[in-house]
């Protein structure tokens, strides 16, 4: 029906309840959804991301300094050129997180699940990492200088070998959640493998020429290794 000018279009009483029909399904099925979708927001608010994958929360150089966040979760979290001192972080999961170029100068982390993560340049002087998990971790070119590290596992973690031979003049204890001591996760007195890190990282952890003539052989005390 072709509307005439300055006249209002009329539709047929049938096509009137059609239309009525129409919308009041789309009102009754949008209404029916909402606490479906509520539901969904509230569960990826409270995982930290959609369905706990992770919450790829913005951290890069945030002033944490003393903040305190307990047993919270940071999975892919960024926490780049981030200031962490004195923070404390225990419990918490870092699982993937990044956290390159921190500073985390007498940070808590204990019990913190760190595997996975990418903690290249990171300042750890003196951070308490008791009991922490550090599985697969990056930690090239990072300091942990007097870093309590009593029942942490770095097992696969890729760390320098001068920084992984002075923590082994101290190293002790065994992680409470994967079972595996903290002289055998950094390789310490253990065979040239074990010793140096892995094949991913010969170039970071790989010890003198002359040392991979024979079996390698190390001092429990220091943690240095030499070829007899």
């Amino acid at each position: 029906m072709e509307a005439q000018k300055g006249k209002t279009i009329v539709l047929p009483t049938k096509w009137k309840k059609l239309v009525s029909a129409a919308l009041a399904a789309a009102i009754i099925g949008f209404n029916a959804s909402m606490p479906a979708i509520a539901e969904l927001n509230k569960y990826e608010a409270e995982t930290r991301g959609e369905f706990g994958i992770g919450s790829a929360a913005q951290f890069g150089s945030a002033d944490l300094r003393k903040a305190v966040h307990v047993n919270e979760n940071f999975r892919r979290a960024n926490f780049t050129s981030a200031d962490m001192r004195e923070s404390d972080f225990s419990g918490s999961t870092f699982n993937g997180a990044y956290l390159e170029k921190a500073v985390a100068y007498k940070a808590n982390f204990t019990g913190a699940d760190l595997s996975d993560t990418l903690m290249d340049r990171m300042v750890l002087n003196e951070a308490n990492l008791t009991n922490a998990v550090l599985v697969r971790s990056v930690l090239t070119r990072s300091d942990l200088g007097g870093a309590v590290i009593e029942g942490a596992d770095f097992s696969d973690a890729v760390i320098d070998l001068p920084q992984k031979q002075a923590l082994c003049k101290y190293a002790s204890g065994t992680n409470p959640i994967t079972g595996v001591s903290t002289r055998t996760s950094l390789g310490c007195g253990s065979s040239r493998r074990n010793a140096y890190g892995t094949p991913s990282s010969p170039l970071l952890s790989a010890p003198p020429q002359k040392l991979l003539d024979r079996d390698g052989f190390c001092d429990q005390a220091t943690g240095l290794c030499d070829a007899k």
